[in-house]
């Protein structure tokens, strides 16, 4: 059996992570002299991670039963996403 603590620690550290990582975006975005190239490519990373924070610390979904199977299955999704995205882009531009 599980332990459950009243106060939802997970859940504080996952706020506090996705409000530093909206504000590192905005703070790349607006204040560096990096290339627009550089930029987007920083704002899509921090994107990309704060998705991270948000299945993990909110949608639990290491939990359960499945919870092997729910990562797995988002490793090969993204895996694929990938593909399809640079695929598609190396296509059009040769």
């Amino acid at each position: 059996m599980e332990h459950h603590s009243k106060y939802p620690i997970g859940h504080v550290i996952g706020f506090l992570l996705s409000i530093v990582l909206t504000l590192a975006a905005l703070y790349v975005a607006l204040y560096t002299n990096l290339s627009k190239t550089a930029i987007i490519w920083t704002i899509g990373l921090f994107a990309f991670l704060q998705a991270g924070v948000q299945l993990f610390m909110f949608m639990h979904v290491k939990e359960g039963e499945n919870g092997k199977i729910n990562v797995s299955n988002m490793i090969y999704s993204i895996i694929i996403a990938i593909v399809v995205v640079y695929g598609t882009i190396w296509v059009m531009h040769f």
